[in-house]
């Protein structure tokens, strides 16, 4: 299968070029680079510089490499820039998707696979969230999520096309050639991971007394491996059938506390990770899990690495082998870890006394 991934040089996208390329497809990398890296895009797989919104340059990267699937996971997908500037997140999480969309029938593609999110669903009336669930997302980014999955159903209702958003919460781990480099950082794992590389004294927790048996909010993590195979399997579900739009949510069905992912993380590292409790964020639920029942059930889903030690150890391995992310080669030789940390730009910055990590 040919297959163009928008966003495949960022962290889900590029893992997921990873598990196509063993799989043996033919992959091309369409990707701006805003928060990518080239350098984590595997050979064989072309990477072409674009942005989402550029209708006409996509069309002519899909025509050129005769593209049949197209795996989307392009996004703008932190939820504090999206209340601050909204505009930004419509334009390119909306308007750009619908530029794909407009590309995609122009050359003659019809088969999408949607990186969606679980945010769409806002805050849920109950646990773990089924696919049918009420969707009032609670911030832009949600909004933006669930806008684009309208566009996809709509296209597939007036156009022979067959698209399929995968929603979820948290993704962790790593694989052995890619990992997690964002800056700003904001999810739980690489979080605490920063802590106990040195990078930030402690861990601030925010609320011990929610309704959960530890007091400290429950989330959803899946491997990010296994969402790169349940990409795969969606993209393979696209390639028959009549035109369709289908959801299919992806998740632990359980989830893990803050407290347990910081005692986990402890006993991974070996490292003593400070934490310190806080008061509660204002709109955090106390518990956040999908179900991926239906996932399971009719793509064959079957996650094989979303243990939490599991995707911790991981994380934990990429960190070391990569202790400056993609800025340089990773390293092999045994020579102590500079523990000072990237301001995103290949700068380094000596840690500042007192800096916590958020969780």
């Amino acid at each position: 299968m040919r297959i163009l991934v928008v966003g495949g040089a960022g962290y889900v996208g590029s893992t997921s070029v990873e598990t196509f390329v063993d799989a043996g497809h033919d992959v091309t990398v369409y990707d701006d680079l805003s928060t990518g890296h080239s350098s984590a895009v595997v050979r064989p797989a072309r990477l072409v510089r674009g942005s989402i919104e550029d209708r006409a340059h996509l069309e002519h990267v899909l025509r050129e490499d005769r593209t049949e699937a197209v795996l989307h996971c392009a996004a703008k997908s932190l939820v504090g820039e999206s209340m601050a500037n909204p505009g930004l997140y419509y334009r390119n999480n909306v308007g750009g998707g619908v530029a794909l969309l407009d590309a995609m029938r122009a050359a003659g593609v019809n088969r999408l696979v949607y990186s969606s999110t679980a945010a769409v669903y806002g805050e849920p009336r109950r646990v773990p969230i089924a696919e049918a669930d009420r969707t009032e997302p609670i911030n832009p980014y949600g909004a933006t999520k669930l806008a684009f999955e309208g566009a996809m159903r709509w296209f597939a209702a007036s156009h022979e096309f067959r698209a399929i958003s995968l929603r979820y919460f948290n993704v962790a781990g790593a694989t052995e050639r890619n990992g997690e480099d964002h800056e700003p950082e904001t999810h739980l794992i690489p979080l605490v991971l920063r802590v106990a590389a040195d990078e930030a004294t402690h861990v601030q927790i925010f609320g011990q007394d929610y309704p959960t048996p530890d007091g400290t909010c429950i989330r959803d993590f899946i491997h990010v491996r296994d969402l790169a195979a349940a990409h795969l399997l969606a993209l393979e579900a696209t390639g028959e059938g009549d035109s369709s739009f289908e959801v299919y949510n992806l998740g632990s069905a359980a989830g893990f506390s803050v407290r347990e992912v910081v005692e986990a993380a402890r006993k991974v590292t070996g490292r003593g990770i400070p934490a310190r409790v806080v008061k509660r964020r204002t709109g955090d639920p106390p518990v956040l899990v999908a179900s991926s029942r239906r996932a399971r059930r009719e793509l064959g889903w079957q996650p094989q690495h979303s243990k939490l030690e599991q995707m911790l150890a991981d994380a934990w391995a990429w960190r070391l082998t990569h202790p400056t992310g993609y800025a340089r080669p990773p390293r092999t030789d045994g020579a102590p870890l500079d523990r000072s940390v990237s301001d995103g730009r290949g700068e380094r910055q000596v840690p500042r006394p007192g800096a916590a990590a958020s969780v």
